[in-house]
């Protein structure tokens, strides 16, 4: 069992050719590029098997997968349209809850032991959610303080891989009202589990409609032995 690819993705439909319009594609054109990269790299390591977290059905799922499947030129299939029975046996999906952060993190551990520690190589892990829905007055649920403050906060404890104080966000900001923490959560469960040593790489962050976009590769490394709290 090997883990070669992570990242963290978000899922607006609006990004979908079939979906937003051209002026909306261009306001998240530095998500579309990101999600570019993310493909490349998830094309190199030809995962055999892909674990997909998200708090939403269909799209929540569909989004990410359309964007690092896609091939160049041509449209990427979504889990119920573009791919074969056989390729829906290769993906493993998870649906978050409303449990605690911390909730998700151990249900992340649980499933690797459960169901991929004896799986096939070249497993792929991609944690689909956006961050907030509060960072404008016109955005879904319109402006809270806490919706930017969440998103630049949690970056921050990415970057340093903070999972302690990741796990107590949605107590510090609970008027973010995010969607993606837990997700999140579930893969980094995922890579304690699995004893991986990772790097973060934030590749884009936005939010031009209210709602937080952030595209981050999590960069895996070698196996170790010791556990990735930072304290």
């Amino acid at each position: 069992m090997s883990i070669v690819f992570a990242c963290l993705a978000p899922h607006p439909p609006l990004l979908l050719p079939s979906v937003g319009s051209k002026e909306d594609r261009e306001k998240v054109k530095n998500t579309l590029e990101s999600f570019d990269k993310l493909r490349i790299s998830f094309a190199k390591v030809h995962p055999k098997l892909i674990v997909i977290s998200s708090p939403h059905k269909n799209w929540g799922f569909d989004v990410p997968l359309y964007f690092l499947t896609k091939t160049e030129g041509k449209s990427g299939p979504s889990i119920e349209v573009g791919f074969s029975v056989e390729q829906k046996q290769n993906i493993k999906t998870y649906l978050t809850g409303t449990d605690s952060p911390q909730y998700h993190f151990d249900e992340g551990k649980k499933f690797f032991r459960e169901q991929i520690e004896k799986s096939a190589d070249n497993i792929a892990l991609i944690a689909s959610g956006d961050m907030s829905h509060c960072l404008k007055e016109k955005g879904p649920y319109g402006f809270n303080p806490d919706g930017p403050k969440f998103d630049k906060t949690f970056i921050e404890y990415l970057k340093n891989k903070d999972l302690n104080n990741i796990f107590k966000l949605d107590e510090a900001y609970p008027g973010a009202g995010e969607c993606g923490l837990r997700s999140f959560c579930f893969l980094f469960g995922i890579l304690e589990a699995a004893r991986v040593a990772w790097v973060p790489q934030v590749l884009s962050y936005e939010g031009p409609f209210g709602v937080g976009y952030l595209v981050a590769e999590i960069k895996i490394k070698r196996y170790k032995s010791f556990r990735i709290y930072t304290h």
